[in-house]
Protein backbone atom coordinates (compact mmCIF):
# COMPACT_ATOMS: atom_id res chain seq x y z
CA UNK A 1 0.00 0.00 0.00
CA UNK A 2 1.23 3.50 -0.85
CA UNK A 3 2.32 5.94 1.83
CA UNK A 4 1.95 9.72 1.72
CA UNK A 5 3.80 12.20 3.93
CA UNK A 6 2.97 15.75 4.92
CA UNK A 7 5.66 18.11 6.24
CA UNK A 8 4.71 21.09 8.38
CA UNK A 9 7.89 23.14 8.21
CA UNK A 10 8.99 25.63 10.86
CA UNK A 11 12.28 27.41 11.40
CA UNK A 12 13.96 24.75 13.56
CA UNK A 13 11.78 21.60 13.53
CA UNK A 14 9.47 19.96 11.02
CA UNK A 15 6.49 17.76 11.91
CA UNK A 16 5.96 14.68 9.74
CA UNK A 17 2.78 12.66 9.33
CA UNK A 18 2.41 9.46 7.30
CA UNK A 19 -0.96 8.24 5.99
CA UNK A 20 -1.67 5.12 3.96
CA UNK A 21 -3.86 4.73 0.89
CA UNK A 22 -7.03 4.55 3.00
CA UNK A 23 -6.24 7.81 4.84
CA UNK A 24 -5.30 6.23 8.17
CA UNK A 25 -2.40 7.79 10.05
CA UNK A 26 0.41 5.25 10.38
CA UNK A 27 3.23 7.31 11.88
CA UNK A 28 4.17 10.74 13.23
CA UNK A 29 7.57 12.23 13.94
CA UNK A 30 9.51 15.47 14.43
CA UNK A 31 12.85 16.11 12.72
CA UNK A 32 15.24 19.00 12.36
CA UNK A 33 14.50 21.26 9.39
CA UNK A 34 17.27 19.99 7.16
CA UNK A 35 17.08 17.87 3.98
CA UNK A 36 19.41 15.16 5.31
CA UNK A 37 17.59 14.80 8.64
CA UNK A 38 14.19 14.83 6.97
CA UNK A 39 15.27 12.22 4.42
CA UNK A 40 16.49 9.95 7.21
CA UNK A 41 13.20 10.29 9.09
CA UNK A 42 11.13 9.73 5.94
CA UNK A 43 12.99 6.56 4.99
CA UNK A 44 12.61 5.16 8.50
CA UNK A 45 8.86 5.91 8.62
CA UNK A 46 7.89 5.08 5.02
CA UNK A 47 10.56 3.38 2.90
CA UNK A 48 8.25 3.28 -0.16
CA UNK A 49 6.71 6.74 0.10
CA UNK A 50 4.73 7.88 -2.94
CA UNK A 51 4.57 11.66 -2.36
CA UNK A 52 6.03 14.09 0.16
CA UNK A 53 4.15 17.39 0.39
CA UNK A 54 5.23 20.70 1.94
CA UNK A 55 3.76 24.18 1.66
CA UNK A 56 5.27 27.22 -0.02
CA UNK A 57 7.47 29.22 2.34
CA UNK A 58 10.88 30.73 2.82
CA UNK A 59 12.64 27.34 3.08
CA UNK A 60 10.43 25.30 0.76
CA UNK A 61 12.58 25.52 -2.40
CA UNK A 62 15.74 24.60 -0.49
CA UNK A 63 14.07 21.64 1.22
CA UNK A 64 12.30 20.38 -1.89
CA UNK A 65 15.43 20.44 -4.02
CA UNK A 66 17.45 18.84 -1.23
CA UNK A 67 14.95 16.02 -0.81
CA UNK A 68 14.66 15.53 -4.57
CA UNK A 69 18.45 15.27 -4.82
CA UNK A 70 18.28 12.49 -2.22
CA UNK A 71 15.77 10.57 -4.35
CA UNK A 72 12.54 11.47 -2.53
CA UNK A 73 9.37 12.55 -4.43
CA UNK A 74 8.97 15.94 -2.71
CA UNK A 75 6.34 18.39 -3.98
CA UNK A 76 5.65 22.01 -3.00
CA UNK A 77 1.96 22.95 -2.85
CA UNK A 78 0.30 26.36 -2.88
CA UNK A 79 -0.06 27.49 0.74
CA UNK A 80 -3.20 29.51 -0.05
CA UNK A 81 -4.95 26.45 -1.41
CA UNK A 82 -3.70 24.27 1.43
CA UNK A 83 -4.96 26.80 3.98
CA UNK A 84 -8.50 26.37 2.70
CA UNK A 85 -8.35 22.64 3.38
CA UNK A 86 -6.49 22.88 6.68
CA UNK A 87 -8.87 25.51 8.08
CA UNK A 88 -11.65 22.90 8.20
CA UNK A 89 -10.03 21.37 11.29
CA UNK A 90 -11.24 22.48 14.70
CA UNK A 91 -7.77 22.88 16.24
CA UNK A 92 -4.72 24.23 14.46
CA UNK A 93 -1.54 22.46 15.52
CA UNK A 94 1.63 21.48 13.70
CA UNK A 95 0.64 17.82 13.95
CA UNK A 96 -2.79 18.48 12.48
CA UNK A 97 -1.33 20.58 9.68
CA UNK A 98 1.13 17.82 8.79
CA UNK A 99 -1.72 15.31 8.71
CA UNK A 100 -3.80 17.63 6.54
CA UNK A 101 -0.95 17.98 4.06
CA UNK A 102 -0.52 14.22 3.97
CA UNK A 103 -4.22 13.84 3.15
CA UNK A 104 -3.81 16.38 0.33
CA UNK A 105 -0.96 14.28 -1.02
CA UNK A 106 -3.15 11.16 -0.88
CA UNK A 107 -6.12 12.74 -2.66
CA UNK A 108 -4.03 14.69 -5.17
CA UNK A 109 -6.15 17.79 -4.49
CA UNK A 110 -3.36 20.34 -4.58
CA UNK A 111 -1.65 22.73 -6.94
CA UNK A 112 2.03 22.03 -7.39
CA UNK A 113 4.40 24.99 -7.20
CA UNK A 114 7.69 25.04 -9.08
CA UNK A 115 10.83 25.39 -6.98
CA UNK A 116 12.98 28.08 -8.54
CA UNK A 117 16.54 27.30 -9.48
CA UNK A 118 19.40 28.35 -7.21
CA UNK A 119 20.77 30.89 -9.71
CA UNK A 120 17.38 32.52 -10.02
CA UNK A 121 17.06 32.74 -6.25
CA UNK A 122 20.45 34.47 -6.01
CA UNK A 123 19.39 37.16 -8.49
CA UNK A 124 16.11 37.46 -6.65
CA UNK A 125 17.96 38.08 -3.40
CA UNK A 126 19.77 41.08 -4.90
CA UNK A 127 16.49 42.44 -6.28
CA UNK A 128 14.70 42.09 -2.95
CA UNK A 129 17.61 43.64 -1.03
CA UNK A 130 17.51 46.68 -3.31
CA UNK A 131 13.72 46.91 -3.01
CA UNK A 132 13.98 46.83 0.79
CA UNK A 133 16.53 49.66 0.83
CA UNK A 134 14.42 51.74 -1.57
CA UNK A 135 11.40 51.37 0.74
CA UNK A 136 13.49 52.35 3.75
CA UNK A 137 14.79 55.43 1.93
CA UNK A 138 11.26 56.44 1.00
CA UNK A 139 10.00 55.94 4.55
CA UNK A 140 12.92 57.95 5.90
CA UNK A 141 12.14 60.84 3.56
CA UNK A 142 8.47 60.76 4.57
CA UNK A 143 9.44 60.86 8.25
CA UNK A 144 11.62 63.93 7.67
CA UNK A 145 8.79 65.61 5.79
CA UNK A 146 6.49 64.89 8.74
CA UNK A 147 8.95 66.31 11.29
CA UNK A 148 9.32 69.52 9.29
CA UNK A 149 5.59 69.78 8.80
CA UNK A 150 5.15 69.92 12.56
CA UNK A 151 6.95 73.31 12.48
CA UNK A 152 4.94 74.61 9.53
CA UNK A 153 7.75 73.81 7.05
CA UNK A 154 6.71 72.06 3.85
CA UNK A 155 9.31 70.38 1.66
CA UNK A 156 6.97 70.36 -1.32
CA UNK A 157 7.58 68.57 -4.59
CA UNK A 158 11.32 68.15 -4.98
CA UNK A 159 13.53 65.76 -6.90
CA UNK A 160 15.64 63.11 -5.24
CA UNK A 161 18.91 64.99 -5.82
CA UNK A 162 17.66 68.23 -4.26
CA UNK A 163 15.91 66.72 -1.24
CA UNK A 164 18.78 67.06 1.26
CA UNK A 165 19.54 70.68 0.30
CA UNK A 166 15.85 71.55 0.64
CA UNK A 167 15.65 69.96 4.11
CA UNK A 168 18.73 71.87 5.27
CA UNK A 169 17.34 75.11 3.89
CA UNK A 170 14.06 74.73 5.78
CA UNK A 171 15.72 73.61 9.03
CA UNK A 172 18.10 76.57 9.22
CA UNK A 173 15.59 78.55 11.26
CA UNK A 174 15.47 75.80 13.94
CA UNK A 175 19.01 74.70 14.99
CA UNK A 176 17.63 71.98 17.25
CA UNK A 177 15.55 70.62 14.39
CA UNK A 178 18.57 70.52 12.10
CA UNK A 179 20.55 68.63 14.76
CA UNK A 180 17.75 66.04 14.94
CA UNK A 181 17.55 65.68 11.16
CA UNK A 182 21.29 65.41 10.56
CA UNK A 183 21.52 61.71 11.55
CA UNK A 184 18.57 60.93 9.29
CA UNK A 185 20.23 62.68 6.37
CA UNK A 186 23.41 60.70 7.03
CA UNK A 187 21.49 57.43 6.96
CA UNK A 188 19.81 58.52 3.73
CA UNK A 189 23.19 59.11 2.08
CA UNK A 190 24.32 55.64 3.17
CA UNK A 191 21.15 54.14 1.70
CA UNK A 192 21.81 55.99 -1.56
CA UNK A 193 25.27 54.49 -1.85
CA UNK A 194 24.10 50.96 -1.08
CA UNK A 195 21.18 51.21 -3.51
CA UNK A 196 23.57 52.41 -6.23
CA UNK A 197 25.89 49.48 -5.46
CA UNK A 198 23.07 46.93 -5.74
CA UNK A 199 21.80 48.61 -8.91
CA UNK A 200 25.29 48.23 -10.36
CA UNK A 201 25.29 44.53 -9.50
CA UNK A 202 21.95 44.08 -11.25
CA UNK A 203 23.24 45.94 -14.30
CA UNK A 204 26.20 43.56 -14.51
CA UNK A 205 23.88 40.55 -14.20
CA UNK A 206 21.65 41.89 -16.97
CA UNK A 207 24.59 42.54 -19.30
CA UNK A 208 25.80 38.98 -18.80
CA UNK A 209 22.34 37.49 -19.46
CA UNK A 210 21.30 37.06 -23.08
CA UNK A 211 17.67 36.60 -22.04
CA UNK A 212 17.66 39.85 -20.07
CA UNK A 213 19.19 41.78 -22.97
CA UNK A 214 16.50 40.49 -25.34
CA UNK A 215 13.73 41.42 -22.91
CA UNK A 216 15.20 44.89 -22.56
CA UNK A 217 14.68 45.44 -26.29
CA UNK A 218 10.99 46.00 -25.45
CA UNK A 219 10.36 49.76 -25.06
CA UNK A 220 9.86 50.78 -21.44
CA UNK A 221 11.56 47.64 -20.07
CA UNK A 222 14.83 48.21 -18.22
CA UNK A 223 17.20 46.20 -16.09
CA UNK A 224 14.94 45.94 -13.04
CA UNK A 225 11.83 44.96 -14.99
CA UNK A 226 13.67 42.36 -17.07
CA UNK A 227 15.33 40.71 -14.07
CA UNK A 228 12.17 40.86 -11.94
CA UNK A 229 10.23 39.16 -14.75
CA UNK A 230 12.91 36.49 -15.26
CA UNK A 231 13.12 35.65 -11.56
CA UNK A 232 9.33 35.56 -11.22
CA UNK A 233 8.87 33.12 -14.12
CA UNK A 234 12.23 31.27 -13.87
CA UNK A 235 11.36 28.72 -16.58
CA UNK A 236 9.28 30.04 -19.50
CA UNK A 237 8.31 26.54 -20.59
CA UNK A 238 6.02 26.32 -17.56
CA UNK A 239 3.33 28.16 -19.55
CA UNK A 240 1.81 26.56 -22.63
CA UNK A 241 0.35 29.93 -23.65
CA UNK A 242 1.92 33.34 -23.19
CA UNK A 243 -1.47 34.84 -22.36
CA UNK A 244 -1.48 32.83 -19.10
CA UNK A 245 1.44 34.87 -17.71
CA UNK A 246 -0.77 37.89 -17.01
CA UNK A 247 -3.04 35.82 -14.76
CA UNK A 248 -0.05 34.23 -13.03
CA UNK A 249 1.27 37.70 -12.10
CA UNK A 250 -2.12 38.89 -10.85
CA UNK A 251 -2.79 41.29 -13.75
CA UNK A 252 -6.18 39.89 -14.74
CA UNK A 253 -9.51 40.67 -13.12
CA UNK A 254 -11.25 38.48 -10.57
CA UNK A 255 -14.52 36.84 -11.50
CA UNK A 256 -17.45 35.82 -9.33
CA UNK A 257 -20.29 33.80 -10.81
CA UNK A 258 -23.12 32.17 -8.86
CA UNK A 259 -26.63 31.64 -10.16
CA UNK A 260 -27.78 34.86 -11.79
CA UNK A 261 -24.78 36.83 -10.49
CA UNK A 262 -21.77 37.16 -12.77
CA UNK A 263 -19.31 40.03 -12.43
CA UNK A 264 -15.65 40.83 -12.97
CA UNK A 265 -13.83 42.88 -10.37
CA UNK A 266 -10.40 44.42 -9.99
CA UNK A 267 -7.18 42.58 -10.79
CA UNK A 268 -6.40 39.67 -8.49
CA UNK A 269 -2.91 40.92 -7.42
CA UNK A 270 -1.84 37.32 -6.92
CA UNK A 271 1.63 36.07 -7.66
CA UNK A 272 4.87 38.03 -7.68
CA UNK A 273 4.28 41.57 -6.36
CA UNK A 274 7.69 42.90 -7.42
CA UNK A 275 7.35 41.75 -11.02
CA UNK A 276 3.82 43.18 -11.16
CA UNK A 277 5.01 46.55 -9.86
CA UNK A 278 7.94 46.64 -12.30
CA UNK A 279 5.65 45.84 -15.24
CA UNK A 280 3.35 48.69 -14.18
CA UNK A 281 6.35 51.04 -14.08
CA UNK A 282 7.41 49.82 -17.53
CA UNK A 283 3.89 50.47 -18.84
CA UNK A 284 3.97 53.97 -17.38
CA UNK A 285 7.37 54.62 -18.98
CA UNK A 286 6.13 53.40 -22.36
CA UNK A 287 3.09 55.67 -22.22
CA UNK A 288 4.80 58.81 -20.91
CA UNK A 289 8.53 58.70 -21.69
CA UNK A 290 9.02 56.63 -24.85
CA UNK A 291 8.56 59.02 -27.76
CA UNK A 292 8.39 56.44 -30.52
CA UNK A 293 4.98 54.89 -31.09
CA UNK A 294 4.27 51.17 -30.99
CA UNK A 295 1.06 49.21 -31.36
CA UNK A 296 1.00 48.62 -27.60
CA UNK A 297 1.41 52.31 -26.81
CA UNK A 298 -1.25 53.38 -29.30
CA UNK A 299 -3.67 50.81 -27.90
CA UNK A 300 -3.02 51.93 -24.32
CA UNK A 301 -3.46 55.63 -25.17
CA UNK A 302 -6.82 54.92 -26.80
CA UNK A 303 -7.86 52.85 -23.78
CA UNK A 304 -6.80 55.64 -21.41
CA UNK A 305 -9.16 58.00 -23.22
CA UNK A 306 -12.07 55.65 -22.55
CA UNK A 307 -11.28 54.10 -19.16
CA UNK A 308 -8.64 56.30 -17.51
CA UNK A 309 -4.86 56.24 -17.28
CA UNK A 310 -4.54 53.88 -14.30
CA UNK A 311 -6.59 51.10 -15.88
CA UNK A 312 -4.79 51.60 -19.17
CA UNK A 313 -1.41 51.15 -17.48
CA UNK A 314 -2.53 47.94 -15.77
CA UNK A 315 -3.85 46.59 -19.07
CA UNK A 316 -0.62 47.58 -20.83
CA UNK A 317 1.41 45.88 -18.08
CA UNK A 318 -0.45 42.65 -18.84
CA UNK A 319 0.29 43.05 -22.54
CA UNK A 320 3.95 43.63 -21.76
CA UNK A 321 4.05 40.45 -19.68
CA UNK A 322 2.67 38.47 -22.62
CA UNK A 323 5.15 40.11 -25.02
CA UNK A 324 8.12 39.45 -22.73
CA UNK A 325 7.23 35.79 -22.36
CA UNK A 326 6.81 35.35 -26.10
CA UNK A 327 10.18 36.98 -26.78
CA UNK A 328 11.79 34.80 -24.10
CA UNK A 329 10.35 31.58 -25.57
CA UNK A 330 11.03 32.44 -29.22
CA UNK A 331 14.55 33.79 -28.67
CA UNK A 332 13.72 36.97 -30.58
CA UNK A 333 13.81 40.71 -29.88
CA UNK A 334 11.14 43.37 -30.02
CA UNK A 335 9.92 44.15 -33.55
CA UNK A 336 9.33 47.89 -33.89
CA UNK A 337 8.23 47.86 -37.51
CA UNK A 338 5.63 45.07 -37.20
CA UNK A 339 7.44 43.19 -39.96
CA UNK A 340 7.23 39.37 -40.19
CA UNK A 341 9.85 37.68 -38.04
Amino acid sequence: MSDYIGLDVSLEDTHLCVVDGSGAVTARAVARTDPDDLAKAIRSLAPKVTTVVLETGGQSAWLQQGLAALGLPAVIVDARQAKKALSARLNKTDCNDAEGLAQLARTGWYREVLAKRAGTRRIRTVLMARELLVRQRRDLANQMRGLLRGFGLAVGRIGHAGFEARVRELAQAEPALLAALEPLLTVRRVLDRQIDALTGQLGTIARDSQDARRLMSVPGVGVLTALAFITAIDQPGRFARSCDVGAYLGLTSRRYQSGQVDWSGRISKQGDALARAMLYEAANALMTRVKRWTRQKAWAVRLAGRRGGAKARVALARKLAVTLHRIWVDGTTFNWANEPA
